[in-house]
């Protein structure tokens, strides 16, 4: 990334801004505006997060919130009520509350004598949720968002559930929220009473997953800030971007098909990181992309940013299976609109041991039929749901995961073939029990045999008739379901193969279902792929404008005191059969120059099965947060076990705080959640 240190406005930056809520709660803020605005007021951009803006992500924030700032424009990013520096207590995602606390910082920033009155809204994961949801409330000073890596589905395309089934990131991402959510604020902004809002942090923010466990269908609680329930409320141009490593690559789709507004959709090579700072490569210059969009949409400045294609992907290219790429090869490509006139459905029937070619008839009287029962260790090599910081956590070589499914290749192809948006699998299928999943993996398999997982798809099959109202399978009967994969843009060369494997598990991935279950695919016509084809001779369809460079403004300065770690390793133990799935994420110990802070962060993900135990999976989280400045020294530890009988969830938890290496507060949870069909 080029550093930029030359921009059209000096800029000013105000450390500790408070903004009053009118429930007489004060919102820590961090505000960077031209020196000029006083004179010459501007409009105002907002990012509303609850990851500490003095610390945890001041570094971040250091390079794009003055980039924008220096480009005319004043940028707040304040943290949520109960978070970072902010007063009160933080409860779970997305509540009123918050939503109604940003609707007053829109109010309080436009209003300020050196904002001109307009003001947008940008935000990667959890910020660009509430970016969306607030534009669906329309606030009178709101002209346009940037949403970087979100959803307007919070239960069909989230972190909790996909396709009905139960993420493991469900318990992964609870985790890091209870972790960062028991955090004091910091005492060189808040002075003495800084003890005091930290107990309150402790005895009421929760256990947000035991609430998120409560909710296995999709019910008013998704339905709450699931924009999608009312997308004509957003009456906003949306810039809506992910990437093809994200978890939040869908809804980018989703939006171009049913927003009414100027919209732009935006997806690279990129795991859950902006694109200026996007891995796996190329980054791309977005935050002058940004600027384009805000002087649009907020300056009325009459610019070509909407003379771009209405979505724009990159097509990766073929690559050997990695957990890391530091670049994934490919184009951009451009689409009028999304659905995309340059897409054609291509419709593979799955015959016997055969993926077939395009087109072929399967005979009526054909009775052809295969079954799979996987073992639980399906899935060690599936990567995480979301890739949130690229390397080590993308899926490997799927030849170990495909002993244990149903394997269908394609014949060696002789031409070239790109897709782009979801594969689908049709299968008709009957199963031996009443609660049963099914994961479904396309792969490009290259002439040595080793096997790449482009894209995968997830359905609990009690949500065949919908997610919001399961029902017991009967064994024995014939049903007929769609499993969706995530969208993709791939292109598949000569001499490689098309694969799709079918799987009963994908653990950890997917939690597994109650019991083993034995799945009967029927292959005479009714199960086939749909691939979703961009005919080659379509061109690129870009503009001659390709992106810039990207470019950011200097860091802020830190020193790594204690080095960090991040490993991945499988075990598995050939007397009892445990398996083991091992994740370490250790930032090690940093010091925050500006502020002499020093911030030690670790984490720790076990998930665990014993042989064919359906009912030994288990996952743990462990979380140490460590803040140090002088004498004044706090750490939490915050842990969470889950487990599950046949019928019911078991939750455990602890919190431990510390001061000074003396524990100061200390809860457990022990919670029983009753299985709802997962």
């Amino acid at each position: 990334m080029h550093i930029v240190t030359s921009l059209p406005h000096k800029v000013r930056e105000d450390e500790v801004v408070w903004i009053p809520m009118s429930d007489g709660t004060r919102l820590a803020a961090r505000i960077w505006r031209p020196e000029s605005s006083e004179e010459e007021p501007v409009p105002a951009i907002l990012e509303f997060i609850p990851y500490r803006r003095r610390d945890l992500t001041a570094q971040r924030d250091s390079i794009h919130h003055p980039y924008m700032a220096g480009h005319g424009y004043a940028c707040a990013r304040v943290d949520l009520r109960g978070s970072g520096d902010s007063e009160g207590v933080l409860q779970d995602e997305y509540l009123e509350q918050e939503l109604a606390d940003a609707e007053e910082v829109l109010a309080w920033l436009a209003a300020q004598p050196w904002c001109s009155g307009p003001t947008g809204m940008m935000g990667i994961s959890w910020g660009g949720f509430n970016g969306l949801q607030v534009a669906a409330r329309r606030p009178e000073s709101l002209g346009a968002i940037i949403t970087v890596c979100s959803t307007d589905d919070r239960y069909a395309d989230d972190v909790h559930y996909m396709g009905g089934c139960l993420l493991s990131d469900n318990l992964s991402w609870a985790s890091t929220m209870f972790a960062y959510t028991s955090c004091p604020p910091d005492p060189e902004v808040v002075g003495d009473k800084w003890r005091r809002m930290w107990h309150e942090r402790i005895d009421h923010s929760g256990l947000w997953l035991d609430t998120w466990l409560r909710h296995q269908r999709r019910d008013e609680f998704w339905q709450r800030g699931s924009v999608c329930e009312d997308i004509s409320a957003i009456e906003v141009p949306v810039l809506a971007v992910s990437g093809w490593a994200d978890g939040y690559s869908n809804a980018v789709f989703r939006l171009m098909d049913s927003l009414k507004v100027p919209r732009l959709g935006l997806i690279g090579p990129w795991s859950h990181k902006y694109p200026h700072l996007g891995v796996p490569g190329p980054a791309i210059g977005f935050l002058q992309q940004c600027v384009r969009w805000w002087d649009r949409w907020l300056k009325g400045i009459d610019n070509d940013v909407m003379d771009e294609p209405m979505l724009r992907s990159w097509m990766q290219e073929s690559v050997p299976p990695s957990t890391a790429y530091a670049q994934r090869p490919g184009r951009w490509v451009g689409e009028p609109s999304w659905p995309s006139p340059h897409v054609v459905e291509e419709r593979r029937p799955l015959v016997a041991n055969h993926l077939a070619r395009p087109g072929t008839v399967v005979a009526p009287e054909a009775a052809d039929e295969a079954t799979v029962l996987s073992p639980l260790t399906v899935g060690q090599f599936a990567g995480k749901w979301c890739s949130y910081n690229a390397p080590p956590d993308l899926p490997y070589d799927q030849r170990e995961e495909d002993g244990g499914s149903l394997v269908f290749d394609s014949e060696v192809l002789t031409e070239r073939t790109e897709i782009l948006g979801a594969p689908l699998l049709n299968l008709e299928f009957a199963c031996d029990r009443p609660l049963a999943m099914v994961a479904v993996r396309l792969s490009d398999v290259d002439p040595q045999g080793k096997a790449t997982r482009v894209t995968y798809g997830l359905l609990n099959l009690t949500h065949a008739k919908g997610h919001s109202m399961p029902e017991r399978l009967v064994p024995g009967r014939r049903y007929n379901v769609t499993v969706a994969m995530n969208g993709v843009a791939q292109a598949f060369p000569p001499g490689h193969k098309l694969r799709v494997s079918i799987s009963t598990s994908y653990w950890p991935l997917a939690w597994p279902p109650p019991e083993p279950v034995q799945l009967r695919v029927f292959l005479a016509g009714a199960t086939e792929l749909v691939l979703p084809v961009r005919p080659c001779e379509a061109g690129d369809g870009v503009s001659s404008r390709p992106f810039d460079p990207p470019e950011g403004t200097q860091p802020l300065t830190t020193t790594q005191i204690a080095p960090g770690q991040h490993r991945w390793w499988v075990e598995r133990d050939l007397v009892d059969y445990g398996s083991s799935l091992n994740v370490v994420k250790d930032l090690g110990t940093v010091r925050f120059e500006d502020i002499d802070l020093t911030v030690t962060r670790r984490s720790t993900e076990t998930y665990h099965a014993q042989g064919d135990d359906f009912t030994s999976a288990r996952g743990r989280t462990e979380w140490r947060m460590r803040f140090k400045r002088g004498d004044w020294d706090v750490e939490t530890v915050t842990t969470t076990v889950l487990s599950s009988t046949t019928t019911e969830f078991l939750l455990h938890a602890t919190l431990d705080a510390f001061e000074n290496g003396v524990r100061v507060s200390s809860r457990t949870w022990n919670n029983t959640i009753p299985r709802d069909g997962v």
